[in-house]
């Protein structure tokens, strides 16, 4: 039978045994560092490549940082981990968003470029309660009052004024009255979404649209429409295009010495191919963007050192995706995906690659847009596209039918 003098000792030991450990329990992280996962869905084949490949890259330079500064400090240090998924055409976006989901256990996922890619990954994201954080532009990605669906560059309507606005406040600057347009656009949840904000923008200013042609996704021959165009007596011409068609556009109107100034609805316009696709013609082309890289110098030299090439603005809107997951990971201290959610409609966020958001923040409203974010409009300078307007972002002043214009 044990003594009472050794029962007390080991009670005592046993007690300072489990203090111990609990005392150590305040010394470890609240949660095992364990890898966070977050999907990515992004067309990394197909006719949109160029600007899916473009978008992986921003996120993954954005996830290496994030890792590199110490990952998601409330969970312990744990690092992110990106699970890529092609998308080559919208058709395929529900059914691989789904495996993606099932297969991965993802907190979050983040894309797609393609506003109906989109649109069809985040009715699968919204049943399965997995926050969707995108760059795409389409009105309706925001619009069909769901919950898990957060929109970080503005709506389609919102560049599509800003594409006018902007074009015609250069051309007043410049002393020339804008009364005629013409709008040309791909029949995509993206182009029809930029189109109707063009023409309403352009009614409200009482400008006449002598030219409102839609054409298919995939169009190979653009010579009816630069017919139509020479016809209509446009002073200026807004095409809504991806790259494909943004190359036959600007280049059949350069060959044909149609020199009516061309301001085009971004995604084709202002990635490296559209430079490499029309060398000398591309000069001077103006866009309307969802961001540049002259407004964050310090990451889009990161950027360019990591790919040789500067930052596009889908590569910095999906960096800032990402960095917006995390953030929301740091602030819920959770992985769980309905904390996630919760977090990131409270989010307000100003720096990171939020900063190269124009606007510089990333705060998502009622909708799950970015309350504070608006486009900036570059236009091609040499190899790279520059900010130009509006004055508030703007880093070089435009040039206007070859001019510069204070």
């Amino acid at each position: 039978m044990m003594s009472a003098p050794l029962d007390r000792r080991r009670a005592v030991g046993v007690m300072l045994a489990a203090g111990a450990a609990v005392f150590a329990s305040f010394l470890q992280p609240a949660h095992a560092a364990d890898d966070v996962v977050v999907g990515v869905i992004q067309p990394l084949s197909g006719p949109n490549a160029q600007f899916g490949i473009g978008a992986q890259r921003g996120t993954e330079l954005a996830a290496e940082m994030i890792n590199a500064a110490g990952g998601i400090k409330s969970l312990g240090g744990a690092k992110i981990k990106l699970v890529a998924a092609d998308v080559p055409t919208p058709n395929t976006a529900a059914a691989t968003t789904q495996r993606l989901i099932s297969q991965n256990g993802v907190s979050a996922v983040v894309g797609a470029f393609v506003s109906s890619t989109t649109l069809a990954a985040s009715e699968v994201t919204e049943r399965a309660g997995i926050p969707l954080v995108t760059f795409a532009f389409a009105d309706q990605i925001t619009g069909r009052g769901y919950q898990y669906v957060f929109q970080v560059s503005p709506k389609g309507t919102v560049f599509g004024a800003a594409q006018f606005d902007y074009a015609t406040g250069i051309a007043k600057a410049a002393g020339e009255k804008i009364d005629k347009i013409a709008i040309l656009y791909e029949d995509t949840a993206y182009g029809t979404a930029q189109a109707k904000g063009l023409r309403d923008a352009a009614k409200k200013a009482g400008v006449e649209i002598v030219l409102d042609e839609a054409y298919p996704l995939g169009i190979t021959d653009v010579s009816p429409l630069v017919n139509k165009l020479r016809a209509s007596g446009a002073q200026m011409a807004f095409p809504v295009s991806y790259l494909n068609d943004s190359l036959l556009i600007i280049r059949a109107l350069r060959q044909q010495q149609i020199d009516i100034p061309v301001i085009g609805g971004a995604a084709g316009y202002i990635i490296p191919d559209f430079k490499k696709g029309l060398g000398d013609y591309a000069e001077g082309v103006l866009s309307v963007a969802a961001a540049s890289g002259d407004l964050i110098p310090d990451l889009a030299a990161k950027y360019k050192e990591k790919y040789g090439a500067f930052i596009t603005h889908e590569a910095l809107i999906h960096a800032a995706a990402l960095d917006a997951v995390a953030q929301a990971m740091e602030k819920a201290k959770s992985s769980d995906p309905e904390k996630v959610r919760d977090a990131l409609a409270s989010l307000d966020y100003c720096a990171g690659f939020a900063r190269g958001v124009p606007g510089g923040c990333i705060k998502f409203d009622a909708n799950g847009l970015n309350a504070s974010a608006f486009p900036v409009m570059v236009q091609w300078r040499g190899d790279e596209p520059v900010t130009v307007y509006p004055p508030k972002a703007a880093k070089q002043v435009p040039i206007w039918r070859g001019k510069p214009v204070n």
